[in-house]
């Protein structure tokens, strides 16, 4: 289920309560709404090889008014039996909403209006990976790429002009851009372990942030770009939500009970 919490760790409170799975919540600018994944409508279509999806949802940020956005393509059969819509993210004037999916066979990056409408691919690449995210004023969108390797790259908003920033042997995925849209940050195992780093937008300057031996993943920064949020598996096998300086520093862990896939309210 989706929660919301008070960057300080207090005020948790939990905004659904459906019995399937809901992940991946994503604020919009304006902070009255949030996208998120569902498993909620399971299997929609029994004639159909498909019988899990994972859809889109918005909803008012008090957790009210949950509607459909995307759904997995139920007229097309693949050869598994999951279809995923999934990792929305609002562009920065709320106006659209970019997602995964692998409705044409490949996971693909889409982008679609706010309101579900318009639902258009800009990638073509049989590689691409779940983590990406715009640029904060909306003319890029960094992503994760399996081609060559997993690598971070860089396209324009209406996906052309596709760059690769990490060229690194090990895996890099999850970018994350700061605020002032000067850095990204992301995830990597170059070191052994996944562990958080931070390079210029131009993928220059790598700089390793966090020196855990346990699992570090999903970063995302804070609106004034002064901390940067993360998941670590701190204590064991349960997912933690973390903070830390941007600069790596000041780590504190803010919940007891897991968390997997933490996002900033504006």
């Amino acid at each position: 289920d989706i929660y919301v919490i008070n960057a300080d760790g207090t005020g948790q409170s939990r905004l659904t309560t459906n019995s399937a799975n809901d992940i991946f919540p994503a604020w919009s600018p304006d902070g009255s709404k949030i996208a998120f994944v569902s498993l909620r409508d399971g299997d929609r279509n029994s004639n159909t090889e498909i019988d899990a999806y994972l859809d889109i949802y918005v909803m008012n940020a008090d957790g009210s008014g949950q509607t459909r956005l995307a759904a997995g393509i139920a007229e097309t059969t693949f050869d598994g039996i999951f279809v995923l819509d999934g990792h929305p993210a609002w562009s920065p004037d709320g106006k659209q909403i970019a997602f995964i999916s692998d409705r044409d066979g490949d996971l693909e990056i889409y982008v679609m209006n706010a309101d579900g409408s318009g639902q258009t691919r800009l990638t073509t690449d049989s590689a691409v990976s779940l983590g990406f995210a715009w640029s904060p004023d909306g003319s890029r969108i960094a992503f994760t790429s399996r081609g060559r390797n997993w690598d971070i790259y860089v396209m324009n908003a209406d996906g052309t002009g596709q760059r690769r920033l990490t060229t690194d042997a090990a895996v890099d995925e999850w970018p994350a851009w700061s605020p002032d849209g000067s850095r990204i940050t992301f995830v990597s195992r170059r070191d052994g372990n996944s562990e958080i780093y931070v390079m210029n937008a131009d993928g220059s300057g790598v700089t390793r942030l966090t020196t855990n031996s346990v699992i570090d993943m999903r970063p995302a920064w804070s609106p004034d770009g002064s901390k940067i949020s993360f998941v670590s598996f701190s204590d064991g096998d349960v997912p933690e939500l973390c903070v830390m300086k941007a600069d790596g520093s000041g780590v504190t862990c803010l919940t007891v009970s897991g968390g997997l896939h933490p996002v900033w309210s504006p």
